[in-house]
């Protein structure tokens, strides 16, 4: 229950809420929300009083961080800074519906599961057509939702084999430069691809179903000329895809595939000159029925909360400069 008077507001605590689940050790979910918020607040008996410029919208955050817990849900400081983002939009967390959605277990046993509405948008998105786009800031688990969906539909025999790929080297691929064969020379460039496979699956068993063939990790080049069927195929960093690469990659798709293309359209590295492959498709497919286009925001970064500040700086700095690359 809420009351209000001009910046002030009052919000009741439940007394079937778990003051130090709510509050957080040492009052640290509290810091939080005056670390985000010009707010002060104060605890008195089985009330909150805050006041100050955002009380009206941290009292909001407060009544859905005890919804939360109510519900059985845990606090951590990832979620509380998103419901906080959240309510700076005017949206709702609806974390139930969130944290029962399980996409897989590690090969520790961990569940993952998506920790933001615009994520939970991209699983159910990746579950029902066949190509998906993921586009959005980093940060975001683009990659790293769509490896974990490819590990699922693979344990679930959906697929036959999980097909990983990215354009190397500014998407130029002038790999003769390099030292070393073809794959020393690819592999810092696909590392983190390997790094979402490993966490997911666990290195000795990834590594395995490798040298099986059962997961290929491949530079964009390599997938001229084929058919894949019956493959989960990532594409990682399409922004650096030229508009040929995009098409040649995308008309590789054979019976019973699914592809998902994840990139940053902000992170565009290709040559002056050269369209990006990424940018295009958005354009081209929009209408295309069976392809769905998922964008997450600032507000889906599960990185360190600096990473989400980090990207608003620069995304307000681009829209008040008319930036360029001599600047």
């Amino acid at each position: 229950m809420i009351n209000q008077t001009e910046n002030l507001k009052k919000v009741t605590i439940s007394e079937e809420i778990d003051r130090r689940e709510l509050f957080g050790n040492l009052d640290a979910n509290i810091r939080i929300l005056k670390d985000n918020m010009e707010v002060d607040v104060m605890q008195r008996d089985n009330e909150l009083i805050l006041r100050g410029k955002d009380a009206e919208r941290a009292a909001a955050v407060v009544a859905e961080l005890t919804e939360i817990l109510t519900s059985g849900e845990k606090l951590d400081e990832q979620k509380i800074n998103y419901v906080i983002a959240l309510k700076s939009e005017g949206l709702s967390y609806e974390g139930s519906n969130i944290d029962k959605d399980i996409i897989c277990f590690t090969h520790k046993g961990k569940p993952l599961r998506p920790k933001t509405l615009g994520q939970k948008k991209y699983v159910e998105s990746i579950r029902k057509r066949d190509i998906v786009f993921g586009i959005g800031p980093a940060g975001t688990g683009k990659t790293y939702i769509a490896v974990a969906m490819a590990v699922h539909a693979f344990k679930n025999k959906e697929v036959q084999k999980i097909i990983l790929t990215r354009p190397a080297v500014e998407a130029g691929e002038r790999l003769g430069f390099l030292p070393g064969d073809m794959q020393e020379k690819v592999d810092p460039y696909l590392r983190p691809l390997y790094d979402a496979l490993y966490d997911v699956l666990g290195r000795e068993s990834a590594q395995r179903l490798k040298e099986k063939e059962a997961i290929e990790v491949v530079p964009l080049a390599y997938m001229r000329g084929r058919t894949l069927d019956n493959s989960f195929i990532i594409l990682d960093e399409a922004q650096n895809t030229t508009r040929e690469q995009m098409k040649m990659f995308l008309t590789r798709m054979g019976f019973g595939s699914q592809i998902v293309v994840t990139g940053d359209i902000t992170q565009v590295d290709l040559p002056r000159g050269k369209r990006s492959g990424l940018v295009e498709a958005s354009k081209i497919l929009k209408n295309v029925r069976g392809i769905d286009f998922c964008y997450l925001k600032d507000v889906d970064v599960v990185r360190h909360e600096l990473v989400k500040k980090i990207i608003g700086a620069y995304d307000k700095y681009y829209q008040a400069h008319s930036y360029t690359e001599d600047e």
